[in-house]
């Protein structure tokens, strides 16, 4: 299937082309890079049976004359969480856990939320329909307090029934963005159609798109959205083509991790990421690559393990003698980043981001994207990027 407009020739592509080859073989022989292999979305009658067990422990406790409680594996600590390459950061099997007690006067009120939220989400299984974090924060903003609340609890909800938080009928509105050689059609018929001009929103229910097309050679994850419409600007897209962008504008939310997931499940093409050479840059990669603390719970549907670090790296500030004015001195926060990644049970297993790490630390530097402008204003998408993506410029 074709897409316009065409880009470089075929020859330009044969590093990535290379790259993708890899990937496929490790995949076909079983290799660190397998996709998939994780649980399943929960059938209605799952997540209503799971809340009933819920609400039947705490009649129980009741009746016992006991105090009831919630009990939710401990996301907070290192030691509960295990590393496979294959799929990223997951909970250990037998998990520490915390208590959300009724007869707490620090935890009563999320005691209550939590069983609030409980209700709702029966009662939308149990009829088939939808909603979103922000309608259930204003069915009672006051009680609730703030939006991060709610977020909160759901993600507690989502790991303490083990249902992926999708199966709890409650959508989030994304924040990002896509565009380049990509249609799907969206869970209510309407087709999507992807531009090399305009960006179009990630959808909010991916598990809902289906008919995914492309002929794309590769997806960029581009950290900033600046960056992004940046490339959009200047047609990188097109002169790329055939190529998917994305970005989650800083920290992704959940719906752009499992559009950059569903990407890589369905065509395995190589996926890149176009970060700050900083601390938070780095983190934001892990993110998509490995996954995070907080969501370790639903690695098997989150994690790429199989993204590259196409830039900026720490070494091409010296390669391509970005002027020490466009650099940054890391802040104390930046260095406790640092040093909190470099300890990190994947880094072991990528000597190469260990390496480029360290000549951050080393420098005490850090560069923005934006610092590849001090060398051209198109520098970025018609030097910087087509020379990385010709001759495999990534780690």
């Amino acid at each position: 299937m074709a897409f316009a407009p065409v880009g470089p020739e075929a020859s330009f592509f044969a590093a990535v082309d290379q790259h993708r080859a890899s990937l496929l073989a490790a995949l076909r022989g079983g290799g660190a890079e397998r996709a998939g292999g994780g649980p399943r979305p929960a059938s209605s009658s799952q997540v209503l049976a799971s809340i009933e067990n819920v609400v039947r422990d705490i009649i129980t406790s009741l009746a016992r004359n006991e105090a009831p409680a919630f009990t939710i594996d401990d996301r907070s600590s290192w030691e509960n969480i295990k590393f496979e390459d294959s799929v990223g950061l997951q909970m250990v099997s037998h998990c520490t856990t915390r208590k959300i007690k009724s007869d707490s006067p620090k935890s009563v009120k999320n005691f209550a939320l939590i069983l609030k939220i409980l209700s709702m989400i029966y009662k939308l299984v149990q009829s088939n329909t939808y909603t979103t974090k922000r309608d259930i924060y204003y069915t009672d903003s006051q009680l609730f307090g703030n939006q991060t609340v709610v977020d909160s609890i759901i993600t507690d909800v989502s790991c303490m029934l083990k249902v992926p938080r999708r199966s709890l009928h409650i959508l989030s509105t994304s924040k990002g963005l896509i565009a380049g050689n990509l249609r799907y059609i969206e869970e209510d018929g309407t087709k999507v159609y992807c531009s090399c001009t305009t960006a179009v929103a990630v959808p909010s229910n991916i598990q809902g798109i289906w008919n995914l097309i492309t002929d794309a050679k590769f997806l960029l994850i581009v950290e900033k959205d600046a960056t992004f419409q940046r490339l959009l600007d200047d047609n990188f897209c097109s002169r790329m083509s055939p190529c998917v962008i994305v970005t989650g504008k800083g920290v992704p939310d959940l719906n752009t991790r499992l559009l950059v997931k569903k990407l890589w499940d369905v065509f395995h093409v190589p996926i890149f990421t176009l970060v700050d050479a900083d601390p938070h840059g780095i983190e934001i990669m892990c993110i998509y690559k490995y996954g995070s603390m907080s969501m370790s719970f639903e690695a098997h549907n989150l994690t790429v393990p199989a993204i590259r670090w196409l830039g900026l790296l720490p070494s091409d500030i010296k390669r391509l003698n970005i002027p020490k004015d466009a650099l940054i001195p890391l802040t104390k926060r930046d260095q406790m980043k640092l040093d909190s990644i470099l300890k990190r049970p994947y880094v072991t297993c990528q000597p190469f981001w260990r390496r480029e790490m360290e000549i951050m630390a080393n420098s005490k530097m850090k560069a923005e994207i934006q610092a590849l402008t001090f060398l051209s204003s198109d520098y970025l998408s018609r030097v910087y990027l087509p020379n990385k993506l010709k001759f495999g410029g990534w780690i």
